[in-house]
C-alpha cells in the first residue's frame, strides 16, 4: 500500500488510510494468500473470458478478480465422471463442513423444479440440496434424469474426521436421451377439379 503519495502525509509518516483503501489492500492481500494455495491453471472450471472478467464454467457465474472466484468455489468440489462399463454419467460432490457440531451430520434431498422459489420452473432440470445445521443449504442444479439408485452407483458418506460429506450419484443410461415418437406425416391436401 501507497502511505507516501497520500494526501495529508509526511514524509517519513503513513498517512491516513481511509476505509477503501484498506478494502483494496485487504482484498489484494487476501487474494495473494490464496494463490499461494491454489493453483488457478489446474481448476479446470476457471477461465477469463474477453471482457477481463473471470468466470465460473461449473456454476456459470462472473467474478471481477480471482480472489471473488476463490471465495466462492471454497468449500465444495463437483467432478464429473463417465461409468467406463455403461458410459453412464456420474456426478461426485464433495462439501467440507468445518464449523459442524460433532454429533450433527449433513443430509441430502432432491427438490424438483417446481417445488423450489428462486428461478423460474423448468422441467429439465431438479435441485440436489444438502443442508447442516449451522451451514446455509447449498442447492446444486442438475438435469431431470432418472437416478440409478442400485448399489454400487449411489452412495453418501460423512467423513467426521476430514469433516466432509460426499455423494456420487449415477444417471440411468436409457433415460439420457428420451426419443420422442416421431409425428405423423402431414395429411395430404385434395383437390377437386
Amino acid at each position: 500500500m501507497d502511505f507516501q503519495n497520500r494526501v495529508g502525509s509526511k514524509p517519513g509518516s503513513g498517512g491516513v488510510a481511509s476505509e477503501s483503501q484498506s478494502n483494496v489492500d485487504r482484498r489484494e492481500r487476501l487474494r495473494k494468500l490464496a494463490l499461494e494455495t491454489v493453483d488457478l491453471a489446474k481448476d479446470p472450471y476457471f477461465m477469463k473470458n474477453h471482457l477481463g472478467t473471470y468466470e465460473c464454467k461449473l456454476c456459470l457465474t462472473l467474478h471481477n478478480n480471482e480472489g471473488n472466484y476463490l471465495a466462492h468455489t471454497q468449500g465444495y468440489k463437483v467432478t464429473k465422471q463417465r461409468d467406463p462399463d455403461s458410459s453412464a454419467r456420474i456426478l461426485l460432490f464433495q462439501i467440507a463442513y468445518p464449523e459442524i457440531a460433532d454429533k450433527l451430520q449433513p443430509r441430502h434431498r432432491f427438490m424438483s423444479a417446481f417445488e423450489q422459489k428462486v428461478e423460474v420452473p423448468d422441467k429439465n432440470w431438479q435441485y440436489l440440496l444438502f443442508a447442516c445445521e449451522p451451514y446455509e443449504t447449498v442447492a446444486f442444479k442438475i438435469p431431470n434424469v432418472d437416478i440409478d439408485k442400485s448399489e454400487g452407483k449411489f452412495f453418501s458418506n460423512w467423513d467426521k474426521d476430514g469433516k466432509t460429506f460426499t455423494l456420487q450419484l449415477t444417471f440411468a443410461v436409457g433415460d439420457a436421451v428420451k426419443k420422442q415418437p416421431a409425428p405423423p406425416p402431414p395429411r395430404p391436401q385434395l383437390r377437386y377439379l
